[in-house]
């Protein structure tokens, strides 16, 4: 095991370059309260580096470090230079206290590195330094209207884990008229309770080599990993063994591995944990065998919001009141809806209800052709109802399922979709490929099998 941490990042994409103003920014910053670390300095080259043209190779560059490793030092080091340079910078942060402190960070150090201040605003909110060769930096809360209408050459979004699109779109074009714009994104993970999703769309997109003159890096472990494997604190944290100390690392250790594994490690879940049904609510109500069963089979049918598929999802009450669920399949609305008749005619189905305008008319008249029973065609209200239904029912663990991949995907991975004006609501999928319409054919299925009521035998006496 190395006495320090890893200093070059786990996983990076970097576009080449020749030339870069890293050096200069490390040696403003070294002039300053510290001296940068390898990996510190090395990331300000990869930031900076330049084209022939003397323009920014990456316009855009996020990195991820797990906590208290000094992420924010190679920000104060590329704003050193910017304010040397005469640049414009915005520096936002998800909390005010962020941007405050470094402001106050920043005020010191362009005093120790030979920059002249000729105004210094401390007000809170509302903070900024301007130096005498023309240098801007302002500070920022980020809202969703936050920087409108101003300009700048360098965006730097901290805490950028909380960074949400409604955000982004305030912001991203505040860089659009500079002639060499840079916009720097750093954070860690998300968590449970973290807000924003673009710093992981952004992360899955530069990855897969979709990104535009984008770069990336990141201090991370691929699953997750023991908290008490110290060869990966190590690994993942590349200020241990200067400043960071195992010790301090040791006392994190408690009962959340998850939050450990994000928020130490750097683990980016596979899964999103800002779903409206979490993995840990879904998961506990899969059964390992099939439940005694009980009554017909009630069927949702939903064609999707973009004409694209139809899924079918099918419930059963068990012999303890709680609703069984299942989905059949999902297809091309292309192969048509014979293979719904189909399986509706050889199964035992009392009740079938469709949703969705691509083709709920069609399978209502196929059906009547057919001679079976005319399906139940809901409406909003109803949509909000079986939304509202499904998830007391998953609260009050009254369902169950046997963990069918696909469903699990979907539902755990999904955020409500306002209906009406009323607090009403349906779901959309917070992950791309996923097919919401399985989830929504299940809620519609659960919904009929729960609030069908029983057919009761007469009885006669005598």
């Amino acid at each position: 095991m190395g006495t320090v941490g890893r200093q070059s990042p786990t996983v990076s994409v970097i576009l080449p370059y020749q030339e870069t103003k890293g050096q200069e920014a490390v040696d403003l910053y070294n002039e300053t309260e510290n001296e940068a670390i390898e990996w510190q300095s090395a990331l300000l080259y990869d930031v900076m580096g330049v084209d022939d043209d003397g323009l920014w190779v990456h316009q855009k560059f996020g990195y991820s470090v797990p906590r208290r490793n000094g992420k924010s030092e190679v920000a104060l080091g590329r704003c050193l230079w910017g304010l040397k340079n005469g640049e414009r910078i915005m520096y936002t942060a998800h909390r005010a206290m962020t941007s405050h402190k470094i402001w106050e960070r920043l005020d010191r150090m362009c005093a120790k590195a030979g920059i002249v201040v000729e105004s210094s605003i401390k007000a809170f909110g509302k903070e900024h330094l301007y130096t005498e060769n023309g240098g801007v930096i302002e500070f920022r809360t980020r809202t969703s209207t936050g920087g409108l209408g101003e300009g700048y050459d360098l965006l730097i979004i901290d805490e950028a884990q909380e960074y949400t699109p409604d955000q982004e779109t305030s912001l991203k074009y505040t860089v659009t008229d500079s002639e060499n714009p840079q916009t720097i994104m750093l954070g860690t993970p998300p968590t449970a309770i973290s807000a924003g999703t673009v710093f992981p769309k952004y992360r899955k997109t530069v990855l897969s080599g979709a990104g535009f003159e984008s770069g990336w890096a990141e201090w991370s472990v691929p699953d997750m990993s023991d908290p008490k494997d110290s060869e990966l604190w190590y690994e993942t944290n590349p200020s241990l063994g200067s400043f960071l100390k195992e010790r301090a690392i040791r006392a994190e250790i408690g009962d959340d591995e998850t939050d450990f594994n994000i928020q130490r490690l750097g683990l980016w879940l596979k899964y999103n944990q800002k779903s409206a049904i979490s993995r840990n609510e879904w998961e506990a109500l899969k059964v390992d065998s099939l439940p005694d069963l009980k009554g017909q089979l009630y069927v949702g049918v939903k064609f999707g919001h973009d004409s694209a598929n139809a899924s079918v999802s099918l419930a059963v009450k068990t012999a303890s009141d709680s609703v069984f669920i299942e989905t059949l399949d999902c297809r091309s609305v292309r192969d048509g809806v014979e293979w719904i008749t189909a399986f509706i005619r050889s199964a035992d189905v009392r009740d079938v209800v469709v949703d969705g305008d691509a083709g709920k008319t069609i399978l209502a008249e196929t059906m009547k052709k057919l001679g079976l029973k005319e399906p139940h065609i809901v409406k909003p209200a109803d949509v909000i109802t079986a939304s509202a239904l499904f998830e007391q029912s998953i609260a009050s663990g009254s369902i169950c399922h046997k963990g069918q991949p696909a469903l699990t995907r979907v539902v755990t991975n999904c955020e409500h979709r306002r209906i009406g004006s009323g607090g009403g609501f349906g779901y959309n999928s917070i992950l791309a490929g996923a097919d919401i319409s399985l989830l929504e054919s299940a809620v519609l299925a659960h919904w009929a099998c729960k609030e069908a009521k029983e057919t009761k035998k007469q009885s006669v006496s005598y």
